[in-house]
């Protein structure tokens, strides 16, 4: 048996007007089979639930999905089985999700019945103060967060010429025509949206060998100034127009703007990088967008440019500190839950649900 790539993406960022969700894109309840809305608090084991069953699916052969929780990557916040049209997703804040057509489709599984309740009780003035200290860290960082994108965004209005926007039109004609099969298509390509990075308590981090396990084409877009979204915009349309589905990645810092592309039928991605690439991801091509800016307002614009990127890094420096903050207070309060769950309940619930998922 041929192993499947490992797949890993984010469906919520930490961005600047806040916690951002792209949750409503995990899997259509149209074209579900059943989708599993875990409820519960810290520390009740939905996270090593989803892994579970994540894993028994791999060894079963399906092809599966881990949504990473961007507040810590390290944690899961769902797992999609496309295979069987399943998907177990934390429905709890600030990813809350709620069923289109409850019981038909969607099932709730209420993982607060793991909770020792008796035993949590007096201990319920130390759990409301770390979870008001908990919030007070994500404002913080959504405001330096906010900040940082206001000098990027400035930065990026410099160099965005109606010229550059018809010269990367062009570039996208030249890379469509040359990677992208033209075909009669019955209908346009599907398009599924998913964040290929997310700013976390560890820093920016982007899942690049979900693209490479998938995609062995890679283009490597240099940007510095937020200019890919040009660049990209053209070609998710001339790829979907084709009847390609395509897995479009926006920014986690701008999140109305694409910052990735992946086309896994045609093992072909566009990646955006500040600077390189991880090392070993040899990319196939290579398209620096700083240096398709007006040559004239790149130089003048330099000392400018140079302190929007030092400021905007601080900022983001803050904001990540913030996170950092957020999670060892989460991790205090998960400490706080963990003596008085019923582990062995939510083993039953993970092999249950996995039971179920068998018989689809």
């Amino acid at each position: 048996m041929t192993a499947l790539p490992h797949i890993e993406y984010f469906l919520g960022a930490n961005a600047p007007t806040g916690f951002y969700s792209l949750y409503d894109h995990l899997l259509s309840p149209e074209q579900a089979r059943a989708i599993y809305i875990m409820k519960g608090g810290p520390g009740c084991g939905k996270s090593t639930l989803m892994r579970k069953i994540g894993v028994w699916a791999e060894e079963a052969g399906l092809e599966t999905e881990y949504i990473l929780c961007s507040g810590d990557p390290d944690s899961l916040d769902a797992v999609v089985l496309p295979d069987k049209g399943v998907a177990i997703v934390d429905g709890t804040a600030p990813h809350v999700v709620e069923p289109k057509y409850p019981g038909a489709v969607e099932r709730y599984v209420n993982m607060g019945d793991c909770y020792d309740k008796e035993a949590l009780w007096p201990l319920r003035q130390e759990i409301m103060d770390c979870m008001a200290g908990y919030k007070g860290c994500y404002q913080r960082a959504y405001r330096c967060l906010g900040a940082a994108a206001e000098i990027m965004e400035d930065q990026r209005a410099t160099l965005l010429t109606d010229a550059l926007s018809r010269k990367l039109a062009k570039r996208a004609r030249g890379i469509l025509s040359r990677e992208v099969p033209r075909r009669k298509a019955e209908q346009p390509g599907r398009v599924k949206q998913r964040f290929l990075g997310a700013v976390t308590h560890r820093g920016p981090i982007c899942l690049y060998d979900t693209a490479a396990a998938q995609c062995k084409r890679i283009y490597a877009l240099s940007d510095n100034c937020s200019l890919a979204h040009e660049l990209l915009i053209h070609l998710l349309a001339g790829i979907t127009g084709n009847g390609y589905d395509v897995v479009a990645c926006p920014d986690p810092m701008a999140p109305e703007r694409l910052a990735h592309l992946l086309v896994p039928q045609l093992e072909l991605a566009f990646l955006t990088a500040a600077g390189a690439l991880p090392q070993g991801m040899t990319p196939y091509r290579r398209i620096r967008l700083d240096t398709a800016a007006d040559g004239d307002i790149l130089r003048r614009s330099r000392p400018r440019l140079r302190f929007a990127r030092k400021v905007s890094a601080a900022l983001s420096e803050e904001a990540v500190a913030s996170l950092a903050q957020a999670k060892a207070m989460h991790d205090g309060l998960e400490a706080i839950y963990n003596p008085y769950v019923d582990f062995d309940l939510a083993d039953k619930m993970a092999r249950d649900i996995w039971d179920e998922i068998q018989t689809f």
